[in-house]
């Protein structure tokens, strides 16, 4: 088995931050480790996070996937959705208005509901639920032309000096196609052509599996079709993007700093094949540059920037961090701009005023993790040593426990389990986007976290998995990772039937 440490010396990380530009993480102890515990905190907290050897049982609190706010709710179509099991009663209601404007339909200017109007003129999506189908995970279009839960992004390289500096500073994380912008929009308001459409082509290729099993991946092959003003930039590349869940939020939020960058290794000095990059973002509150960790290339480094960023390019509606009225319209989309905007001044001056980004970050940040099914059974926890001898815990990291000075107590000194470390891995060649996006190379991707995965199909009908969806089960989704993850995805191949389907137990029990 090959297996990473379970902590690194913060020291090597934060070099490598200062050698990408970045000179703000947050505050750190003087030996580079959490500021927020005291020494016996700290012993405690190594040693209920250190990878466990024992698989005769489950672990203490391992069915609690989010801590005290875990959802303890029967298991149904609604298990995404549920607050935060400690959150207050005060604070229920904050959840629940802002529920109710995660799933408001935005309507286009000028409309006589003025608190709702704003959208587009470009747009993937009327309302945050659209994309988010019950809070849970996006699809590719599956026999239908809905592709609201999934959309391409759009990006090329620096063509200039002043370019070239914006992306080396993070100043720009990426640049956008000089006529559609950052993302390709399917949809307008009326008077408006859409910008285009999205194309989808598959290959099936056969992959054997020890004892004569054989699986058919299907390669995609994306394009765009429609244009309705004019051609992509040559250099533009196409990255389809299916909408995550969006449980736990708040807890990965509530991770400090210090934890994630200790098991970065983006030299691979320790030679376990596996170099785990930290992601750059924007502190949209400092404008200095922070640890990211939300997207798929974790070019976010907060859930409200994360919010905003969705508002604006998904559904066209400004807001106080990203304050686009015209959502992604370009100097090239003349008609776009001239559209009249939904800014109410006795409301403010965007679309979507500060009261309306609290509740719906406090929404987002307050989507319970359900509990763990069947934790306990022998044939889980034959599927858990499986998970951790094959190396999937190299990126997967399995627990943390958070900030004890998280900004909502309901986060604070919680121990968590979200399997991922948060770090940008290279993951070869097959899943390659071609797309850079801040220091994430078009090979690299974060790690995503798996707490929730086993129920999928009970929330959104489906089990299509990886950024494009292209995966129609959890052993497909093992069978993409290459690169840095080649080595689990190979000994994955190796095992037994019965160890095989005991993993995926494991996985579905999360």
């Amino acid at each position: 088995m090959t297996e990473r440490p379970a902590r690194r010396l913060l020291a090597v990380s934060a070099a490598v931050f200062v050698a990408a530009g970045v000179f703000v993480l947050g505050a750190h102890s003087a030996d580079g480790g959490r500021d927020d515990l005291s020494e016996k905190d700290r012993k405690r907290v190594a040693t209920v996070t250190r990878l466990t050897t024992d698989f005769s049982a489950a672990e203490q609190y391992e069915a609690m996937s989010g801590g005290a706010a875990t959802s303890l709710a029967s298991v149904n179509l609604n298990s995404f959705s549920h607050f935060s099991e400690n959150i207050t009663f005060a604070e229920e209601e904050t959840f629940k208005l802002g529920n109710a404007l995660f799933q408001k339909l935005w309507v286009s200017s000028p409309s006589s509901t003025q608190a709702s109007d704003g959208l587009g003129p470009f747009y993937n999506a009327r309302s945050c639920q659209t994309c988010h189908i019950k809070d849970g995970r996006g699809h590719p279009p599956e026999g239908a032309a809905d592709a609201t839960s999934m959309f391409l992004r759009l990006a090329r390289a620096a063509t200039t000096p002043e370019e070239e500096t914006a992306l080396k500073t993070f100043g720009e994380l990426s640049l956008p196609d000089p006529v559609y912008g950052r993302q390709l929009q399917d949809l307008a308001v009326p008077g408006l052509k859409a910008e285009g459409r999205m194309v989808i082509t598959y290959t099936e290729e056969q992959v054997a599996l020890a004892g004569g099993e054989v699986v058919s991946l299907r390669r995609p092959s994306y394009s765009v079709a429609d244009l309705a003003y004019g051609d992509l930039d040559a250099a533009t590349t196409l990255s389809p993007r299916v909408t995550q869940p969006m449980l736990g939020l708040g807890l990965v939020q509530a991770i400090h700093a210090a934890d994630i960058l200790a098991l970065a290794d983006p030299d691979d000095a320790d030679e376990d094949g596996i170099s785990g990059k930290a992601a750059v973002a924007i502190d949209p509150k400092t404008g200095k540059q922070t640890l990211g960790r939300f997207g798929w290339k974790a070019q976010s480094a907060t859930v409200r920037q994360q919010s905003a960023d969705a508002f604006a390019f998904d559904i066209g509606i400004s807001t106080p961090e990203v304050p686009l009225h015209q959502g992604d319209c370009m100097s090239a989309q003349a008609a776009c701009l001239e559209r009249p905007d939904g800014v109410q001044k006795r409301l403010g001056d965007v679309e979507a005023p500060p009261p309306i980004m609290d509740l719906v970050t406090f929404y987002a940040e307050n989507l319970a993790v359900p509990a763990r099914r069947k934790a306990s059974f022998a044939e889980t926890l034959a599927g858990k040593r499986v998970f951790y001898e094959t190396g999937c815990v190299s990126c997967h990291q399995p627990k943390f426990v958070t900030r004890r000075d998280a900004e909502n107590k309901a986060h604070a000194f919680q121990l968590i389990w979200p399997y991922s470390d948060f770090l940008l891995h290279d993951m070869g060649e097959g899943l390659a986007d071609g797309q850079a996006v801040g220091v994430a190379s078009g090979r690299e991707w974060r790690t995503p976290p798996l707490w929730g995965i086993g129920l999928t199909k009970t929330v959104n009908g489906h089990t299509f998995f990886l950024h494009d969806g292209r995966a129609r089960n959890l052993t497909e989704a093992i069978l993409w990772h290459g690169g840095e993850a080649e080595a689990a995805r190979n000994r994955f191949t190796a095992l037994e039937k019965h160890d095989r389907d005991a993993l995926l137990t494991f996985l579905e029990s999360l």
